[in-house]
């Protein structure tokens, strides 16, 4: 059975593989990369399960798979909940994420260190080409520091560290990351369901 991720990022294509090897019953799926001729999708949902749904729909569609797609961001308590789905693109700029981490770090400036709780979110969605689909949650929480720490990882990662941690994500390994993170548990938690969901579907 092939499984086409709506991604042309190669690290997610052999993230979600790694996963899916671990598991019993889902070491028969075979994961693909969207093909370079899939139309690009605008996100204009208002929340990650709806981007993720809008990614994962137009993936099935254009290939006649099933698809999988996730959509994640960070949210902030004193914030309101923000950026959330604008975390990508909260300067201004998608994917200048020494720009919006700066931008995040300025408008907490005051926030005493008591109230800079924050989370990572992470949907991520399963459709058909004939219609059914689902949806599973994974969120990471911690909170934010005041500077940035580590090399590793992207985008907000230099400034968060994970309840019960004492480092931020940018200086975690890769395994140490994925153990905890929102992409990690909800991708996790979606591939232990896939073939029972293909199954139902006569996918």
């Amino acid at each position: 059975m092939r499984v086409v991720l709506a991604t042309r990022n190669a690290h997610k294509v052999g993230e979600l593989r790694r996963i899916l090897g671990g598991l019993d019953g889902a070491r028969d799926l075979e994961v693909v990369g969207l093909p370079d001729d899939a139309p690009d999708v605008v996100e204009d949902g208002v929340t990650f399960a709806e981007n993720a749904l809008l990614k994962a729909r137009s993936a099935a569609t254009a290939t006649g798979l099933p698809a999988i797609a996730d959509d994640s961001g960070i949210s902030v308590d004193v914030l309101g909940g923000a950026p959330g789905v604008f975390s990508a693109r909260w300067a201004g700029t998608h994917g200048d994420d020494a720009a919006n981490l700066a931008l995040l770090l300025a408008q907490l400036g005051d926030v005493p260190d008591a109230h800079r709780g924050a989370r990572f979110v992470c949907a991520a969605a399963l459709a058909l080409p004939a219609g059914p689909e689902h949806v599973v949650i994974g969120e990471m929480t911690g909170r934010l520091t005041r500077e940035p720490f580590g090399g590793g990882g992207f985008g907000y990662d230099p400034i968060f560290v994970a309840d019960g941690g004492r480092r931020t994500n940018a200086e975690l390994s890769a395994e140490e990351k994925d153990a905890i993170s929102h992409r990690g548990k909800a991708f996790r938690e979606l591939a232990a369901q896939l073939p029972e969901l293909l199954a139902a579907t006569g996918a």
